[in-house]
């Protein structure tokens, strides 16, 4: 998996290209943890992303718990496979997905 990610102020876009498993998770969540509570906003640009499982599920949940007060979180670019998993999961519930 690629990330590039793009700091605007106190936005962050972050863009995945390959697939966000078990065996990537971790290595977004290590890019994600520094200065995550210094952030009002993330988008996730998922244009070049396959796949995502319950483990890159997990990690944006993670974000989205450990941004300050009133930080959003929003997915663009979603593939119809990864809209699936966030409607089944709920996930559409709980982050903005475009």
């Amino acid at each position: 998996m690629k990330i590039t990610k793009s700091l605007n102020g106190t936005e962050l876009t972050v863009a995945l290209q390959g697939e966000l498993d078990t065996l990537t998770a971790p290595e977004l969540e290590k890019e994600l943890k520094e200065g995550l509570n210094s952030l009002t906003a993330i988008t996730f640009d998922f244009a070049e992303l396959d796949y995502i499982s319950s483990a890159g599920l997990r990690v944006l949940l993670m974000a989205h718990h450990g941004m300050s007060f009133g930080g959003t979180i929003k997915v663009i670019n979603a593939n119809e496979i990864v809209r699936e998993v966030f409607e089944v999961t709920g996930f559409t519930d709980i982050i903005t997905v475009e």
